[in-house]
């Protein structure tokens, strides 16, 4: 779980604004990230899993065999 410690400004008795160290900023903005690029990730499974699997040692294996053509 992300911790942050918030500050909160008010204008006319509202909460406005909220303020950040650059900390947790940025790690607000790196989790941020992760959850995209994961989401991005489980997106991508789902389209392609019905597609062959290569292994990175075949990938390997076939672009040689490629090289040597």
């Amino acid at each position: 779980m992300l911790k942050v410690k918030p500050e909160y400004l008010s204008k006319r008795g509202k909460r406005e604004f909220v303020v950040l160290t650059v900390e947790d900023f940025d790690r607000m903005k790196a989790a941020l990230e992760d959850a995209h690029d994961l989401r991005d990730l489980r997106q991508a499974t789902r389209r392609n899993a019905a597609k062959p699997y290569y292994t990175p040692a075949e990938v390997d294996r076939r672009l040689a065999s490629r090289k040597r053509k």
